[in-house]
């Protein structure tokens, strides 16, 4: 009977043996291969390789991948973006393929790594590979399709728990550090490129340019005394996380920001943007169809961000107040409720995420349901009204370079004007662009404030010689009305 001991008599015990008995098995096992590749079709023998490898892979291989996908569940992954910013640095001789772009904003040309590509990193004597990878699948029986974006890690499997505790915190730190020397602020906004029956919002994602809007507090033709209080809340804001936490509040602030159209809304939010260094996601509500959307978008947005809804009486949830609106019947084909939109902006989803800011804007405060103006939602109502003395100054010295010290003759008159007359800042800038000599804009200005005060002047009239006074007032109106019935009265 065949036995262990006749085996280890049978095994080869000088070198020269034992080169004789691997020659021979390389041999045997290349004709094994020669014979695979010649009798054995090519799909066929992939799929025995990848089962081959699939099971003993984990008993003799000696790496270990990391798969850092785009999205970590419903919320944008961090660790996707900060290795997409930190590897940009990591670009050595060895790559060999690579995407390039350039702004008409930006000085210098961007390279990322493209699909397939990998990069080589060492940490602490640790070794490591990154790869990109791009996945495309189709969604059901349609023509359309779904693309996933992910990171591949691989290092040795010894180093697990240094990569975990210190490799990737390494990479976070790293990517807010190169964000924060690059200065730069960032305008998101919603786009799609497919839609399928089995995903109600199509698949979208937030695209993103460099907010170059130049405006700042400083330069923005705002009252001294409320640039102020704007900008003690926003740092107050930013530095109370423990005291939220502490009171058991979302770590959010609600701007409403309402007045009339050319007043500065717009430029605010801009320099709220740049004076905190929070990037913007400029949400329209008409691209959203419905509140489950609603609430992935919030959680598809960072910290440090601000979220912008524009025009909110305009959107076709129906957020007018229901008090004054209550005889008109509402729009049915609204996708977004109130409710909806109300716990998007204060009910538990939004507590998912910190040091955001919601900034709405309107024209028309008074249409606004009082749901969403309390505070919590909108905690803060600031109202930009029309061009005011101290703005008209701070737009003469931007555009013109007129200051205390060279205060030119017609700033008297200009400033008694501005103190009668309804007129917007975006007016008074666009006049004082239109000419480099001083002394033509600012006769420009006052040509255009005379004629909008003899305008409001004019309407006034019209409006006090329409309103009827008394019963003598009464009996004009209704012979302006029946002139028969009153020729014969």
């Amino acid at each position: 009977m065949f036995s262990l001991n006749d085996l280890k008599d049978q095994m080869p015990t000088t070198p020269s043996a034992l080169l004789s008995a691997y020659a021979s098995f390389t041999a045997f096992m290349m004709l094994v291969r020669s014979m695979a590749n010649e009798h054995i079709p090519a799909p066929l023998r992939s799929y025995i390789y990848k089962a081959i490898n699939y099971i003993f892979a984990p008993f003799f291989s000696v790496e270990f991948t990391l798969l850092i996908d785009q999205y970590f569940g419903m919320t944008r992954n961090q660790v996707y973006d900060a290795a997409e910013v930190y590897l940009r640095t990591k670009i050595g001789p060895s790559t060999v393929r690579l995407r390039v772009g350039k702004t008409p904003w930006k000085k210098t040309i961007g390279v990322t790594i493209d699909e397939d590509e990998e990069v080589a990193d060492t940490f602490d004597n640790v070794k490591l590979r990154w790869r990109f990878l791009v996945e495309t699948k189709k969604l059901g029986k349609s023509d359309m399709t779904s693309t996933k974006r992910f990171f591949e890690l691989t290092f040795c499997k010894k180093h697990k728990d240094k990569v975990l505790k210190a490799y990737l915190p390494f990479v976070l730190a790293q990517a807010d550090a190169i964000k924060a020397e690059e200065n730069v602020v960032k305008l998101y906004t919603r786009h799609y490129w497919s839609r399928s029956d089995e995903d109600d919002d199509g698949c979208s994602e937030w695209g993103s340019v460099n907010l170059e809007h130049p405006s700042t507090f400083e330069t923005m033709a705002l009252d001294t005394e409320l640039k102020r209080t704007i900008m003690e809340d926003l740092e107050m804001f930013v530095r109370r996380r423990e005291f939220y936490k502490k009171v058991g509040k979302a770590w959010k602030r609600g701007y409403l920001l309402y007045g009339p159209p050319g007043t500065g809304k717009s430029s605010l939010i801009a320099a709220m943007a740049n004076y905190l260094k929070f990037n913007v996601y400029d949400l329209e509500l008409a691209s959203i169809s419905s509140d489950a959307v609603l609430k992935r978008v919030l959680l598809s947005t960072t910290n440090r961000s601000i979220l912008v809804i524009e025009d909110i009486d305009c959107c076709r949830v129906d957020v007018r107040n229901r008090a004054s609106d209550s005889d008109s019947d509402s729009d049915s084909d609204n996708q977004v409720t109130l409710s909806g939109l109300l716990n998007f902006i204060d009910g538990l989803w939004s507590s998912c995420g910190d040091e955001r800011i919601i900034v709405f804007t309107t024209n028309h405060k008074d249409r606004l349901d009082t749901a969403l103006l309390r505070p919590g939602r909108m905690d803060v109502h600031i109202h930009l009204s029309y061009c005011t003395t101290s703005g008209f100054r701070i737009l003469a010295s931007n555009y013109l370079g007129i200051g205390d010290n060279n205060r030119h003759c017609r700033c008297g008159e200009i400033e008694g004007l501005i103190e009668s007359t309804e007129v917007t800042p975006a007016e008074v800038a666009e006049e004082l662009m239109k000419s480099e000599d001083a002394d033509v804009a600012l006769q420009g200005l006052v040509n255009l404030l005379k004629r909008k005060k003899a305008e409001s002047e004019k309407k006034k009239l019209l409006i006090k010689n329409k309103k009827p006074r008394g019963r003598k007032g009464i009996t004009k109106l209704l012979g302006f009305i029946f002139p028969a019935i009153h020729s014969d009265a």
